[in-house]
């Protein structure tokens, strides 16, 4: 970076110390997630309205491409700005251009999921368009990085070989006009080279990302992912307060969605993410990718409760079992991620264990009395209730469980591995 931060004149990108103290997110970050944030609501607008229609099998499609788009687009902005981000007005610029992306991706969105909807072709062309925008102005930023790090001269070479190369598919897919299975057809191997990329490049010679720098960036866009659990319940909670004003199921639906929303932003922060990522570098793979699920999950929790606003004005075409499932499923995959994140950087806890499948026992449950009729409500709080008992849980047990832990970490790998 600079030494002037007065000034954003062009720097050399040598690479960042990944030793760096206090290291934080920057304001250029911060902005940059705003699109994510964007986007989220937009897949997740979607997901809730495919889902109300009764459009199942689309509506997972269609989230599930465009959350794996939008997602691993963040996901490698944010390492390589973790080793590379040199504030200069070069790299601002090419920010600027991939929040561009972003916001193009983001407007592709609602056409790829109609386009599924009708079920005769996929319409993925603006979509696809913005994750090249994004992943085209990744590639200029390895080739510059390439240029000014003799030192992972390769590295970032072979990202930007790959990078190259998956982005020359995605263009033949943006230009094919075709169906539902010969588009995942041609999308599986793009994909896979994708995320393969980072373990081959890295074999050369590791970028110095900052493993606190990336804890807490994937930690704020764990709350942005949970601002969309809080937009469903005000829409929620609007629904109940048009059909039947305020009463005490209102007063259960707020309850409900804001304590689920607070529950999974309280068990999110059990994982040491930092201290777990600096013991375990080489475990940092592991723990990006599986963040996919993490936001993904937090996301369609929030669409799930826009399903039940639907419900609630009478907007649906599936049952009371279909909108807790909605709600339910989601929240399941979330603390399933989120027990194997704290098992694979930590250790395997029984205690986690125990309370993971009380929460899939008792979230199928709610599915389960809901088709026989027992109150929306009542099953939203008894999928609530499980994230809550095990805050209460960590409070009382988990923290020792935890320290524990970190202490035999620590011991076995010092001040990193």
């Amino acid at each position: 970076m600079s030494d002037n931060p007065l000034r954003h004149a062009a720097a050399r990108m040598g690479g960042r110390d990944p030793n760096q103290h206090n290291r934080a997110s920057t304001p250029l970050e911060l902005f940059f997630d705003v699109t994510f944030a964007i986007a989220f609501g937009v897949a997740a607008g979607q997901l809730a309205a495919n889902l109300a229609g009764g459009h199942v099998g689309a509506a997972l499609i269609g989230f599930g491409f465009a959350m794996f788009a939008v997602i691993w687009a963040w996901i490698n902005f944010s390492w390589f700005a973790s080793a590379y981000d040199t504030d200069d007005w070069i790299f601002r610029l090419v920010t600027m251009l991939q929040m561009t992306g972003v916001l193009i991706l983001a407007m592709g969105i609602e056409p790829l999921f109609a386009s599924l909807e009708k079920g005769d072709h996929v319409d993925n062309r603006v979509m696809v368009l913005g994750y090249v925008i994004m992943r085209t102005a990744l590639l200029f930023q390895w080739l510059r990085a390439a240029k000014q790090d003799p030192q992972r001269r390769r590295t970032c070479r072979s990202y930007a070989k790959y990078l190259a190369v998956a982005q020359l598919g995605w263009v033949v897919v943006l230009l094919v006009n075709t169906s539902v299975g010969v588009m995942f057809l041609m999308a599986v191997p793009l994909f896979v080279l994708e995320m393969a990329t980072p373990g081959i490049a890295e074999r050369q010679a590791r970028t110095p990302w900052h493993d606190h720098h990336i804890a807490e960036r994937y930690s704020l866009l764990a709350i942005i992912a949970l601002g969309e659990c809080l937009v469903g319940t005000v829409d929620a909670l609007r629904a109940v307060v048009a059909t039947g004003g305020w009463t005490v199921d209102t007063v259960a639906v707020g309850l409900a969605g804001t304590g689920l929303a607070f529950a999974m932003w309280w068990l999110y922060f059990i994982l040491p993410a930092g201290q777990a990522l600096h013991l375990r570098r080489q475990r940092a793979f592991i723990f990006g990718y599986a963040h996919m699920l993490v936001f993904a999950s937090i996301a369609a929790t929030g669409a799930g409760l826009h399903v039940y606003a639907y419900f609630l004005q009478g907007q649906t075409r599936i049952g009371e079992a279909g909108v807790v499932a909605s709600v339910a499923v989601p929240v399941v995959v979330f603390m399933l991620t989120l027990t194997f994140l704290y098992a694979y950087m930590v250790s395997v806890d029984a205690l986690h264990l125990w309370l993971c499948g009380a929460l899939v026992a008792l979230s199928t449950a709610a599915v389960l009395l809901a088709a026989a009729g027992v109150s929306m409500v009542g099953c939203l709080l008894l999928v609530l209730a499980t994230p809550a008992a095990t805050i209460i849980v960590d409070e009382w047990l988990g923290h020792r469980h935890r320290a524990a832990a970190l202490t035999r970490l620590e011991e076995r790998f010092g001040t990193g591995a």
